[in-house]
Parts: C-alpha cells; sequence; structure tokens
C-alpha cells in the first residue's frame, strides 16, 4: 500500500488525526468476511481501548494460553503501535487460530461476514467469562483457606451472569410481551442481543425496517399461545420491544433469503437508507436512544455464495474505504451510494450489510 498509503497521507495531510492509524489488511486467499468486520471493530473505539489494555494487563501470566482474543489484542496492538501512519499488515496469528479453531472457515469457500462477526464476540464473551469465573473461584479457595473451611458455604448460591466488557460494549436487552385475547394478561420475557438481524423491504429505511420488527403478530390457530391464567391455549398478540439499547448498536441486514421455489439463497439487492444519525424510538427504559453510525461493512457481488466484502470507517470526522490491503479517503455523500439499488437489475451490486452505531450520550465519541 505504498503508493496508496502515501496519497491517503496527502490527501489528509495537516488534518491526519495525532496517533491514529489506517492500515490495509492482507487477504489469505477468502479472507475478506473477517478484513473488513476487524476494520470495523477496530474504528470502534471504547473496544479497541478495552482490548489493548485487557491484553497489556493479561499478556505476562504464566498460564496465558492463546487465544482468539489474545490474537485480535496482539493485531490491534500491532495496528495502534506502528512507527508509520499507513501501511499493510498480515494478520496471520488471527487467521490461522480462527481456522484452527473453527472448521466452517477452513475452506476457501466465500463465508458470511456476518456470521464471523457473530462468532467473534461469542467467542471473546466465553473466554472472558471463562477467565472471570476461574478468577472469583481462586479468590473463594484463599479466603477459605484464609478463614478456615466453615466460614464460606456454597450451597444455595446462584451462578451470577458475568457482565464483560464486551457486553457493555454490544449487548442490549430485547423484550418479547404476549397479551392473551381472553383474559388481557401480558406475559414478558427478555432476552439478549449482541446484534439485530432486520428483515429489508424495497425502498424502505432502518426506521422503517425496526418498527416492523417491533409490530404486533397476531398467534392465532395453530400458532395460539398457552396461557397461565387461563390454563389453556389462546388467542394473542406478541410484539418485540427494546427493553434496553446498547452502547454499540450492530444492526445486520438480511440481505440473503432463501427461495423456496429456486430452491436456493438469493441476495436482496433492496435500497435500504441508513441514517448517519439514527434515532431509536419504541424503547422501554430510554425515551430517545440517539446513534451515529461509524463503520459499515459491505457486500459487493450478486449472490450469496461468491462476491466480496469491504468496510467503510468514519474516524475523526473523515470517512475511509478499506477494501483488503488498500485504504482510501471517501466523501460522506459516497455512503449513501451503498443503500442498494432501486430496481432489481443494477449494474451497483455494493449494498451495506452490517452497520455499526455508536450511542451518542454514551460519554465518549469515536470520531473525536
Amino acid at each position: 500500500m505504498g503508493a496508496a498509503g502515501s496519497k491517503l497521507e496527502k490527501a489528509l495531510g495537516d488534518q491526519f488525526p495525532e496517533g491514529e492509524r489506517y492500515f490495509g489488511v492482507e487477504n489469505f486467499g477468502n479472507t475478506c468476511y473477517c478484513n473488513s468486520v476487524l476494520q470495523a471493530l477496530y474504528f470502534c473505539v471504547p473496544f479497541r481501548e478495552q482490548l489493548i489494555e485487557y491484553y497489556s494487563n493479561n499478556k505476562n501470566t504464566a498460564d496465558a494460553e492463546e487465544n482468539l482474543l489474545t490474537c485480535l489484542a496482539d493485531l490491534f496492538l500491532q495496528i495502534s503501535s506502528q512507527k508509520r501512519k499507513t501501511g499493510v499488515l498480515a494478520p496471520k496469528r488471527f487467521v490461522q487460530r480462527l481456522k484452527k479453531q473453527n472448521e466452517i472457515f477452513r475452506s476457501y469457500m466465500h463465508q458470511d461476514a456476518h456470521e464471523f462477526l457473530n462468532y467473534l464476540l461469542n467467542e471473546l464473551v466465553d473466554i472472558l467469562e471463562k477467565e472471570a469465573r476461574a478468577a472469583k473461584s481462586d479468590q473463594e479457595i484463599s479466603l477459605k483457606v484464609a478463614n478456615g473451611p466453615t466460614t464460606i458455604s456454597s450451597n444455595g448460591l446462584t451462578k451470577e451472569p458475568v457482565v464483560t466488557w464486551v457486553h457493555k460494549n454490544f449487548q442490549g436487552t430485547l423484550t418479547n410481551e404476549t397479551r392473551c385475547l381472553r383474559c388481557e394478561t401480558v406475559t414478558a420475557r427478555d432476552e439478549t442481543f449482541l446484534d439485530l438481524s432486520l428483515d429489508i423491504e424495497q425502498n424502505s429505511s432502518i426506521t422503517s425496517c425496526l418498527k416492523f420488527f417491533s409490530s404486533t403478530e397476531t398467534l392465532n390457530a395453530e400458532d395460539k399461545f398457552f396461557c397461565d391464567k387461563c390454563c389453556s391455549l389462546q388467542e394473542a398478540q406478541k410484539r418485540m420491544k427494546i427493553k434496553r439499547p446498547p452502547q454499540i448498536l450492530v444492526i445486520h441486514l438480511k440481505r440473503f433469503k432463501y427461495i423456496e421455489q429456486l430452491g436456493r439463497y438469493k441476495k436482496l439487492s433492496y435500497r435500504v437508507v441508513f441514517p448517519l444519525e439514527l434515532k431509536l424510538s419504541n424503547t422501554v427504559e430510554d425515551a430517545d436512544a440517539e446513534y451515529s453510525l461509524f463503520a459499515v461493512v459491505v457486500h459487493v457481488g450478486s449472490g450469496p455464495n461468491h462476491g466480496h466484502y469491504v468496510s467503510l470507517v468514519k474516524s475523526h470526522n473523515h470517512w475511509l474505504f478499506f477494501d483488503d490491503e488498500n485504504v482510501e479517503m471517501i466523501d460522506e455523500s459516497a455512503v449513501q451510494t451503498f443503500f442498494g439499488s432501486a430496481q432489481e437489475y443494477s449494474s451497483n451490486t455494493d449494498h451495506g450489510y452490517i452497520l455499526f452505531y455508536e450511542r451518542l450520550d454514551a460519554g465518549r465519541s469515536n470520531t473525536s
């Protein structure tokens, strides 16, 4: 990326952010799905800083073993500590670890960026939860030794859920409300999420997709709901609401749909407008949560089994385009060219697939 790097440095000139690094990432044959997501996560500044801090505090631990978390932290630290402002890095160690741990990513087939993001975040959570539980267990054992065996009893203790810094960034809560149409009793069940997958329609927007996500569905005929109060199956109304919005809202647009008649998946190139500023209304706890877009993973291609992934990133009020090894500056107005196609058959196959929004009242901003 020599020429491209110097071109980017010239384009930014005196405005090149102090201490920031813009590095392309080498593609190992079919790893664009991985590269595009890694760039989006790297420019999720709270996540990046907490990951590097975690690594700095833990890398010298005698029994520290290599895992996806340490490989990702090592890669982010490599990028952030480069002497050069721009260049290319090969995420060899991270990709090797990914393929070693999950056979899905071993083949040279086209992979899904959302599946990878989902797997990665859940894997990081699992590693951190295991470490937190192990540390707590060690602490309890040392307390027992210090205070005598009878001072602490584990009987009747329930396992408290561990809240990691990954949860603090990405986790939100949904509430699933079901209203019995006979007795009007409302049953609510909470569930957590790290990203929201939204159904899409032609010529729609993120706001309309979110409204559809929270729309009321009637359960009748074979889908009746068992009401505990009525002690029988009843017709009911069901809806899903966002109870607690996350600090980082990740939205996955369901662009790949299984078509029964074709017997295969088809890419939906629909035009879905995603705003630079998003207001989440109709949430349970917060009147209006406001978000700012800072990254977009884009799928390039006409079908689900082939194509390419690139990412758009906002950093210090500049928009950048990352395509594996290449990084270039783009105008903010260019973001709308990735909304999708208003007609089914279009030469434009570059469509926004995963959107990353940071909450504006989170107390810190990715773009400052």
